[in-house]
């Protein structure tokens, strides 16, 4: 008798692994302050990408959504819970490298996140949850609704702090001063 393996245990056990390497190479598995909060909306602070939610948990579900999108045209054939362990693997992945201390030094030195020192584990296992939220979202949604939801949230992440997923990939692989000086305030 032949066992299928569940596509929702291996979403489960690429979230845990990613959670054991993180605190392996020494993350702090929840903040540093010593408590945990749902909601923590102040960016340019030690407990950001610290708690379960932020103002980046937005882009997280964008993720979702992008890669729902382009594994709807790139895998059509497999099953929407193989799919979304393509996208948690992507996710998870990216949250492995995004916490890595060149990527770290890199979020200090080019963007307005001096006092970043990487996501804890609690946050990235929320964030890539918030990816699955995406993903579940672009699979029930139609496409105009979850455009119109990209957009809302880019445009009230610019709006409130500066920031979102557009802006994030662009400091990252392109910085602009002009940009990093208006993030600041300046």
């Amino acid at each position: 008798m032949t066992r299928r393996v569940s596509p929702g245990l291996v979403v489960i056990g690429i979230i845990l692994l990613t959670a054991i390497w993180l605190l392996w190479i020494g993350r702090e598995p929840i903040c540093k302050c010593g408590y945990v909060k749902f909601w923590h909306g102040q960016v340019v602070s030690s407990e950001n990408s610290q708690h379960i939610s932020d103002w980046y948990t937005p882009s997280h579900i964008i993720h979702g959504f992008l890669f729902y999108g382009a594994l709807w045209l790139v895998a059509r054939r497999l099953s929407f819970g193989w799919r979304l362990v393509i996208a948690t693997l992507v996710e998870a992945t990216w949250e492995i490298v995004e916490n890595s201390d060149a990527i770290i030094e890199r979020y200090r030195a080019v963007t307005i996140s001096l006092d970043y020192y990487g996501d804890s584990v609690l946050n990235v296992v929320a964030d890539i949850l918030a990816m699955v939220l995406g993903f579940w979202l672009a699979s029930r949604l139609p496409v105009w609704a979850t455009v119109a939801l990209i957009l809302l949230a880019e445009g009230v992440t610019l709006w409130i702090i500066r920031g979102g997923l557009a802006l994030n990939v662009l400091m990252l692989i392109s910085p602009l001063e002009w940009v990093a000086d208006w993030q600041a305030g300046r």
